[in-house]
């Protein structure tokens, strides 16, 4: 039966709790156990016995190697792999592994984006070993989840800063519970995180036949299709039967990886799907999100098919993005339920305002999070959150956070059951909380859905600053607490969480977020509008924000600016990268294909006029032809010139900048030139695949 094979498979690579507790010494599993449920510090001699019984678990499951497997700055995963073998005196071999290669690697620091921190002469980093996220066996590999730190101990990775700034949250949200506990802090708050990945799939033909998603991952050139997603059909529509197979191995795979894969679909983009796992832990969940991500492209080869998963890999059609889902539960209990009652639940009530206040405070740090050249081409087109941040709250909280602010109560109810007219059908009861799609930051329900990060987002940027700033708010009203402890604590939280609202009302917003009127309001409310990658980077130097990354302990100054040198290198990078490609494809594949195809039309005309037939129709296409391609030798010389000019900026802000004033408007116009022309020439003499080619195919 499925049920028994999936049941059997499930987490079957993964070295989970049942290994651990069969194949490790009681009191070591119990110690282990203690140090990844209460995330505390792990001694050499448990890791030597969790190391060789990993290592007899990997060798059962065919592994030979093992890895350290972490997520440096460019936002990926990386690996270097090691084998069990140790040669012995007599030459024959042991199959080897310590608890000191468990717990600690050392890959070269300064061959990855460092942001300054490392250089060339300065190489030595280390890996080391989280034990809050499981090994697993990929490509009859051992990995194992470890963080990336330099020789001096600073983060050179993503999920250092993310385990930080768990910490600092679960330090001050205890805090926070002790305080409605009568003193008893819970023994765990975590956070949960629930990726929803966008992706598209197309025929590998077409992708290797078009070197820009080869090289850029998105296409750089491409006329409008003659049909793209205005019927709505590929929403939710029957799924092609390679891609339905391609799914099922996908399923299949992720599975045995403990990865809970649960919801699979047609997006509303040609090509376009999306898939969702059930919450889990927070690093957890953002670890196997990258495993997801890896699967999405190595398995779609098996059957064809290259996985996009660039924000915007076509123009006229939607990008794709990472809704980002995010909860707070202590001890299992979600602290984001609200109940029948949220009026009355004044802990809810709490943690809502501090998610409001640390949105609204700290907007230009979580527009930076996501931002990437990517994602600039996604973020307040109509199909995506605008670039303005703002809180949606629905028709369920907001009227109770305008009573509160009126020092006024409101009742809340269950919404109404809905008559659908046919008795077989089962009445069914409205939920208080419907979904706006243009909210960058709305409650659902139990949680919020942070709907800015693109596809290719490693979701420990954003969750940082959601932790380090909600964790930030906990301590405030800790403090505010105390100013008061003479006074009744409901009554003082009450105050609390009426005040907060009050001062960061302006981030509430339940309308339409693409409306012209909402950025006019927006502007008038104060709240910033930041459209591109370089004008948000500042954020990472503000001052106000360096010092509550030191003060949770979450990144220091130097990390900080790291970060924002590697971002900033990351955007003119990938910009030049796509210049210098579009300037190889105009030269080498369009122009040789528009000028041969006019000089076939212009011989043509010639055999005609020798005939004494009118060719007035080719005559002026040839003109049209010569016209356009002319055009784009110009365009393409331009192009180069602006791009080898930004790139000889010293200045990581004033190239960004440069990039983005001077090259992106070269590269569009060069599009435009180039595209121009695919509508007019024959298809049979153009170079690469169009997008009616790619986005329908059967």
């Amino acid at each position: 039966m499925a049920q028994d094979k999936v049941t059997a498979e499930y987490g079957s690579l993964v070295f989970g709790d049942t290994d651990m507790r069969e194949r490790l010494p009681k009191p070591t599993y119990k110690e282990l156990s203690r140090v990844i449920r209460e995330n505390k510090r792990i001694e050499l001699d448990i890791a030597n016995e969790v190391a060789h019984a990993m290592k007899e678990w990997a060798l059962e499951h065919g592994a030979t190697h093992f890895t350290h497997w972490f997520q440096p700055l460019n936002g990926i995963t990386s690996e270097k792999h090691d084998s069990f073998l140790t040669p012995q005196d007599d030459g024959t071999i042991l199959m080897a592994f310590s608890g000191k290669e468990l717990v600690q690697g050392e890959p070269d620091a300064s061959s990855f984006p460092n942001g300054g921190l490392r250089a060339t002469f300065e190489a030595r980093g280390y890996t080391v070993w989280d034990p809050m996220s499981p090994a697993f066996i990929k490509d009859e590999v051992l990995c194992i989840p470890t963080a990336f730190i330099s020789y001096n101990g600073e983060a050179l990775d993503k999920k250092t800063p993310l385990l930080r700034s768990e910490v600092a949250l679960e330090k001050q949200a205890k805090r926070v519970l002790a305080l409605f506990n009568g003193g008893e802090a819970p023994k765990r708050v975590v956070t949960n995180v629930g990726p929803e990945q966008e992706y598209f799939l197309i025929r590998e033909e077409d992708f290797e036949a078009r070197p820009d998603l080869r090289l850029c991952g998105r296409t750089l050139f491409g006329a409008e299709p003659a049909k793209g997603q205005e019927l709505d059909e590929h929403y939710f529509g029957a799924i092609r039967p390679s891609v339905n197979a391609f799914m099922k191995e996908l399923d299949d795979e992720l599975w045995k990886l403990g990865i809970p894969a649960k919801t699979k679909h047609n997006e509303v983009a040609p090509c376009q799907h999306e898939l969702a796992p059930v919450y889990e832990q927070g690093s957890l969940a953002i670890d196997n999100n990258l495993l997801t991500m890896e699967k999405l492209k190595l398995l779609a080869t098996n059957y064809g098919l290259a996985c996009l998963e660039h924000e915007k890999p076509f123009e006229y059609v939607n990008g794709s993005g990472k809704h980002d889902n995010w909860s707070l539960s202590a001890d299992g209990e979600n602290l984001l339920e609200p109940g029948k009652h949220p009026e009355d639940n004044i802990r809810f009530l709490v943690f809502l305002s501090f998610l409001i206040a640390a949105v609204d405070e700290h907007a230009d740090l979580l527009r930076m999070s996501v931002a990437s050249a990517g994602n600039d081409h996604r973020l307040g087109g109509n199909e995506a959150p605008p670039a303005v941040i703002s809180v949606f709250l629905g028709d369920a909280l907001s009227p109770v956070v305008k009573a509160l602010i009126r020092k006024e109560h409101a009742e809340t109810h269950e919404g109404p059951t809905m008559d659908l007219g046919v008795p077989a059908l089962p009445d069914i009861r409205q939920d208080n909380t419907d979904r706006n799609r243009t909210s960058p930051f709305a409650f659902t329900g139990n949680k919020f859905e942070f709907r800015m990060p693109g596809s290719q987002q490693n979701l420990s940027d954003p969750n940082v600053i959601i932790n380090t700033a909600v964790a930030e708010q906990c301590d405030r009203f800790c403090e505010y607490v105390a100013q008061y402890s003479d006074e009744d604590f409901m009554q003082v939280a009450e105050r609390f969480v009426r005040h907060t609202l009050r001062d960061h009302q302006r981030i509430i917003f339940d309308g339409d977020g693409y409306s012209d009127d909402w950025k006019k309001e927006a502007e008038d409310r104060g709240l910033p509008n930041l459209m591109t990658t370089p004008e948000t980077l500042a954020a990472l130097l503000d001052r106000n924000n360096i010092e509550m990354f030191q003060k949770y302990e979450v990144l220091n100054e130097a990390e900080c600016h790291a970060r924002y040198v590697a971002k900033a290198e990351q955007y003119a990078k990938l910009i030049n990268i796509e210049a210098n490609t579009m300037v190889r494809m105009a030269r080498h594949l369009y122009l040789p294909a528009i000028i041969a195809y006019s000089g076939d039309i212009a011989t043509a005309v010639a055999t005609k006029a020798e005939l004494g037939v009118d060719a007035t129709a080719e005559k002026e296409l040839v003109k049209q032809l010569t016209q356009g391609s002319n055009a784009i030798y110009e365009l393409t010389t331009e192009l180069d010139k602006k791009n080898a000019s930004a790139r000889n900026v010293a200045d990581p802000a004033k190239r960004d900048e440069e990039y983005r004033d001077q090259v992106l408007p070269a590269m569009a116009a060069l599009r435009a030139a180039v595209d121009g022309m695919e509508l007019i020439c024959s298809k049979q003499c153009w170079p690469v695949p169009s997008y009616d080619d790619i986005l329908f195919y059967v």
